[in-house]
């Protein structure tokens, strides 16, 4: 599983409001160890004040769900990692998260993020094969 979520190139995370309302919003991550990574980045938003943000801020439990899907059903998977999240303003972690991105993706490379970022400690991995 650690494998598949690492190579992925997309995923999905879920938050809570604080009305337990669900948000699920797609997001490029980096893997390290059972840290999983997602920054604030420079595409095009209504707004830098991002909903998941204050959602985490609010309640830190969080899921983040990455498959993979065609037309070949044998090749299907998902893996879903739940556990709690932080949002990282700055300091050597926040750091450490960029890199990890800029090393993952070149766009982010080319245009590199500026923060803040989410650090989700994963404290269950689920998920399914074909």
């Amino acid at each position: 599983m650690r494998e598949q979520v690492a190579a992925a190139r997309v995923g999905r995370l879920a938050t809570l409001d604080a009305e337990g309302r669900q948000h699920l919003v797609p997001i490029c991550f980096a893997l390290n160890g059972d840290r999983l990574y997602s920054a604030v980045d420079e595409k095009p938003k209504r707004s830098r004040r991002l909903k998941r943000l204050a959602n985490i801020r609010g309640n830190p439990h969080v899921s983040v769900l990455v498959d993979h899907y065609e037309e070949d059903w044998t090749r299907l998977w998902w893996v879903r990692v739940d556990g709690k999240a932080e949002v990282l303003e700055d300091g050597p972690e926040l750091e450490r998260a960029l890199a990890l991105l800029g090393a993952k993706y070149e766009q982010y490379r080319a245009e590199p993020p500026l923060g803040p970022a989410i650090a989700l400690q994963i404290e269950t991995w689920k998920g399914w094969q074909a």
